[in-house]
C-alpha cells in the first residue's frame, strides 16, 4: 500500500508550515508538527496541521508530546473527522532524529506519513516530499527503518483556490496588497475564464474529430456528464429570468444609493 499511496496536500497546510517556520526560535534550524487529515481509498488527504514545540541538538531531540496531545484533542472538538495522519518537518533530508520522532507518530497513526518542506529553497523552489516508513533487518538482529517516498499532489477546496489566486495577484506588489474588486468585475472575470476554458475544450474536440490526437474515453465520459448536468432551459424563458433578476438588482442598487443620500442629507441637517 505504501508504494501506491498518494498524499494530497491542501494549501492551508503549506501556509501553516511556512508560518510556523517564520515564527520559530532564532536557534531552531527546523520546525516540526502534526498533520491532520483523512484516509480515502488508497489516498491520504492532509487538510490541517499544527506546530509542536521541540528542542534539537546533534545528540538528542525532545518534543513536547503533551502539547501535541492537547492540541489534537482541541482540533477533534472542532472537526471530529480529522485524525492524525503523520507529521511534518522543514528541510530537505530525513535525519536520525526524524526516525525517533516518526516512532512516536506510529503509535498515534497506523501508517503515518512524513512530509518535508524545503524552506531553504536549495533547488530554487520549495520541494515538498512525503515518505512512509518500513522496518528492515533480519529476525533476531538489529532492526532499522527505511523511508520510502510516495507521490505528493496539491489539491484545494474552492474557497482555498480563491484565496491562493488572490495571494498570487499581490506577489508583484512591493507591499503585497491586493485591491478588492466589485461583484460585477468578479462575474466578468469568471465569464472570461469560462469562455477561455470552453475555447480550449472546443479546440480539443475538433482535434480529435480531425484525427490529430487520439481520443480519450475517460475525457469523453467526463464531457458527457458535464453536458448532462447543464439544465435544459428555453432561450425565451432564460431571457425572462435574466431580465427579472437584472431588474431586481438594479432596484437594490437604486434603493442603496437612495438610502446613502438620505443619510448624508440627515447628517448635514444635524450639523446646522
Amino acid at each position: 500500500m505504501a508504494a501506491s499511496l498518494v498524499c494530497r496536500v491542501h494549501p492551508v497546510v503549506l501556509f501553516s508550515i511556512i508560518d510556523s517556520y517564520e515564527r520559530r526560535n532564532e536557534d531552531a534550524k527546523r520546525v516540526i508538527g502534526t498533520l491532520l487529515g483523512i484516509y480515502d481509498k488508497g489516498s491520504l488527504e492532509v487538510t490541517n496541521c499544527f506546530a509542536v514545540p521541540h528542542n534539537e541538538s546533534e545528540d538528542e531531540v525532545a518534543a513536547d508530546l503533551e502539547y501535541a496531545r492537547n492540541m489534537y484533542e482541541l482540533h477533534r472538538k472542532v472537526n471530529a473527522s480529522e485524525v492524525i495522519v503523520g507529521w511534518y518537518s522543514t528541510g530537505n533530508e530525513v535525519s536520525e532524529h526524524s526516525v525517533l520522532i516518526h516512532e512516536y507518530y506510529t503509535r498515534e497513526s497506523k501508517n503515518p506519513v512524513h512530509l518535508t518542506v524545503d524552506t531553504s529553497l536549495k533547488s530554487s523552489k520549495m520541494d515538498i516530499k512525503a515518505y512512509v516508513s518500513s522496518t528492515i533487518g533480519v529476525p533476531g538482529k538489529t532492526m532499522g527503518t527505511m523511508f520510502t517516498p510516495v507521490q505528493v499532489e496539491m489539491i484545494a477546496y474552492e474557497p482555498e483556490r480563491v484565496g491562493v489566486d488572490l495571494i498570487q495577484k499581490g506577489k508583484h506588489n512591493p507591499k503585497r496588497t491586493v485591491q478588492m474588486v466589485s461583484d460585477l468585475t468578479q462575474v466578468s472575470r469568471a465569464c472570461s475564464s469560462l469562455k477561455d476554458k470552453l475555447a480550449v475544450t472546443q479546440e480539443y474536440i475538433e482535434d480529435i474529430l480531425a484525427n490529430k490526437i487520439p481520443a480519450d474515453s475517460n475525457v469523453g465520459r467526463f464531457l458527457m456528464d458535464l453536458m448532462d448536468s447543464v439544465p435544459q432551459i428555453d432561450k425565451d424563458e432564460f431571457d425572462t429570468m435574466l431580465n427579472a433578476s437584472m431588474k431586481d438588482l438594479l432596484m437594490v442598487v437604486y434603493l442603496a444609493n437612495l438610502t446613502k443620500a438620505q443619510l448624508a442629507l440627515n447628517e448635514k441637517l444635524h450639523k446646522l
